[in-house]
């Protein structure tokens, strides 16, 4: 195929930058279009996913990464989410060991780093999809449509729908995934290095390296695979210029096959063949990985895949689809949460919102339409490749290979949004080159589309820089959202407006949402509504039986109202959920201790730490227990074994004084007295002991004089 200049590019009315220029005035939009969101707090999933987790503190062992979810929890536990991405969880630790513990400055600097390399990236990504690989006589790759590259690069930096992947400390999964997805395609391209794109040779070695890429990409999120699909693409429609609706006319009416062996014969079944061979060795490691098949979602999750009819359900998919398309052109209903209510089911083919379906398909029909039967091979290869880069990403959240916990997630949309903002490009250089007389107008409008896009780019990230104002910011957005009202309640209650928190929580627990109902019933406790809370707890656990915190929040309560019992068995129920329930089960080794059952208490603080070998709170609570049994020696190391895990735990270091003090070990009595003093000076109980013993130690050596 020969190579020209893209004929609509020098149409399109901005500078003709250098590649140097561009990417930096890309890097430095998305820049400003996110930097707002710097200093802003851990939001929403970030308190799982980094807050909560593990995986992030250096006394967890790096191999725990490898065998462990997003969230910390184990792949085989049935209640893992089983998302794995150790890669992303990897840069999550490296940023806590930097810091120094978690301190959300550095997350976020990362992220919107990350987001602006992606986007300076973005226009090489283009320049290739656009105008081919065409190398000048020193073998530089030369860009063939420099406008058009920049043009969709700057749409990409200030897409709206990013906000959640940039200014969400979790996005960094979407980050890195998009960033392994683009080195992975580029490094494919380098497989064709003879300055043409219809050449029989290429680099295996250089398509190994893509796939090593891939696999970082799925290893960042599981989307990543999906670059081999528009690596093939690439392959068929550009490096083998291949007319897709020609050859299908041949194959159909069985004309000339000759154009189909000869593009078997350019290498295209090998590299396609290395491509199937790597995505299905991919997919199998991760299948052998997630251990206990699939994860389980509810049907509040995603209403539509639980619905008994195949009918319903795919005009409910399709309708999804056309949120998500909306979500693109105009990103100014944004919201943190899609589920659960949010978008109501269309139940009958009556519905006004089948508009929404046939528009969609009407407008996707039409531009198939456009990029298979085109006779401007330009035209044509642009809009096909900007339809692939546009859906193949997409592929794993449309519900057709599996079930997803989702209804809209415009994190999903990172990748995908690349091919949305190609084709805008493509459609306005295309207007430029039929309108000339109207190009001052078309860079007017171009101007104040990116100016409202950083413009709604600013405003989302600040509304994401606290949770207050994220959860309050999707009210108006998805007004019959459980998970809204639920996190706006949970917010007030954090903040100690309880009474607020109230009317949120029963706006929420309409929805038979589980959480909701915990929530309700932590409130409930704490405004001393015991009847109250412990229905609403057991409300929760109906409708989701499998719900070990709340079984503990139960616990709480039981054990406020001094029905021991029923505490210990609540706390119970909570480790045979999840066993490494660390509050559940020293709750029960503190109870029984308390009720002076300390055989029992050993037994029950050994079995846990049987479960979770470094929890220094069981290791302390045991450690007392061992001490009223006079076993001190188990005690000591115990506390010992607590105190090397946190060193700077006062109780721990006053509680092991009072073992020495007991034990007749009174040096080493008066030296953790004092630790225990420096670090909590204001602890009354360790002042009274430690001048006892320093009354005793003056009486031994009054006798010894």
């Amino acid at each position: 195929m020969a190579l020209t200049q893209v004929y609509w590019d020098h149409h399109i009315p901005l500078p003709k930058l250098t590649s140097l220029q561009a990417k930096v005035t890309v890097a430095l939009v998305a820049l400003l279009c996110f930097c707002n969101s710097y200093d802003g707090e851990f939001v929403f999933d970030d308190s799982e996913a980094i807050v909560n987790n593990k995986d992030l503190r250096p006394t967890t062992p790096l191999s725990s990464i490898w065998c462990n979810d997003f969230w910390g929890s184990n792949l085989r536990s049935n209640s893992s989410h089983k998302s794995y991405r150790p890669l992303t969880v990897l840069t999550f630790r490296l940023n806590h060991l930097i810091a120094g513990g978690l301190h959300p400055v550095g997350f976020h600097v990362l992220n919107i780093i990350l987001h602006a390399v992606i986007s300076a990236l973005m226009i090489d990504v283009f320049a290739i999809l656009i105008g081919g690989l065409g190398r000048d006589e020193d073998g530089q790759r030369l860009n063939l449509a420099p406008k058009t590259s920049f043009l969709a690069g700057l749409f990409f930096a200030a897409h709206p729908v990013h906000t959640e992947s940039v200014a969400g400390i979790v996005g960094r999964a979407d980050l890195l995934c998009a960033l392994f997805f683009q080195l992975s395609f580029l490094t494919y391209c380098k497989a064709f290095n003879k300055g043409s794109d219809r050449d029989d040779s290429f680099s295996v070695h250089w398509v190994a390296v893509s796939l090593l890429l891939c696999a970082a990409a799925m290893l960042c999120k599981e989307q990543g695979i999906t670059v081999l699909g528009v690596n093939a693409a690439f392959d068929v429609l550009l490096i083998c210029n291949v007319n897709v609706y020609e050859l299908s006319q041949r194959l159909l009416f069985r004309k000339n096959s000759l154009a189909f062996s000869e593009i078997l014969s350019m290498g295209l079944l090998t590299r396609l063949g290395l491509l199937g061979l790597g995505g299905i060795s991919m997919l199998y490691s991760r299948w052998r990985i997630m251990g206990t098949g699939p994860p389980a979602f509810t049907e509040v999750d995603n209403p539509a895949s639980f619905e008994e009819s195949i009918l319903i359900r795919i005009l409910n998919y399709n309708y999804y689809y056309s949120l998500n398309a909306w979500l693109l052109l105009c990103p100014w209903w944004l919201c943190f949460d899609w589920s659960m209510g949010c978008v109501p089911l269309i139940k009958s083919a009556t519905d006004w919102r089948m508009v929404w379906l046939l528009l969609l398909w009407g407008f996707l029909l039409g531009l198939i339409g456009q990029a298979l039967c085109s006779q401007d091979s330009q035209r044509r290869r642009t809009l096909t490749l900007g339809l692939v880069l546009l859906v193949v990403p997409f592929l794993p959240a449309c519900n057709v290979f599996f079930r997803v916990g989702f209804v809209i997630a415009e994190r999903v949309l990172y990748l995908s949004s690349a091919g949305y903002c190609l084709l805008l490009a493509y459609s306005l250089g295309h207007c430029c080159s039929r309108w000339t007389r109207y190009k001052k107008l078309l860079l007017a409008l171009t101007l104040a589309l990116l100016c409202v896009y950083v413009a709604r780019c600013a405003l989302r990230s600040q509304q994401w820089r606290s949770e207050q104002s994220l959860f309050t910011s999707a009210l108006s957005v998805c007004p019959l959202n459980a998970k809204v009202h639920y996190n706006v309640g949970k917010n007030l209650a954090d903040r100690g407006n309880t009474t607020a928190a109230v009317r949120y929580y029963r706006e929420a627990v309409r929805s038979d949402f589980a959480a909701a109902w915990m929530n309700l019933g932590i409130v409930q406790n704490s405004l001393q509504k015991f009847e109250e809370a412990e229905q609403s707890y057991l409300n929760a656990i109906r409708f989701r039986r499998k719900y070990p915190d709340c079984y503990y929040n139960l616990g709480r309560l039981y054990a406020d109202q001094n029905r021991h019992v029923d505490a210990l068995n609540a706390w119970r129920n909570a480790t045979v959920l999840k066993p490494d329930h660390s509050l559940a089960w020293n709750n029960m080794v503190i109870l029984l201790d308390n009720l002076g059952n300390l055989a029992q208490a050993e037994l029950i603080g050994r079995e846990a730490l049987r479960i979770v070998p470094n929890d220094h709170t069981i290791m302390f609570s045991l450690a007392n227990v061992l001490g009223k049994l006079e076993k001190y020696k188990e005690s000591e190391s115990f506390f010992l074994h607590a105190l090397q895990i946190n060193p700077n735990a006062a109780s721990c270091h006053g509680n092991l004084a009072v073992l020495y003090h007991r034990w007749g070990k009174l040096e080493l009595a008066k030296k953790h007295y004092e630790l225990s003093l420096k670090l909590d000076p204001e602890a009354a109980g360790t002042k009274d002991n430690y001048n006892m013993l320093l009354r005793k130690l003056d009486q031994l050596k009054r006798k010894t004089a």
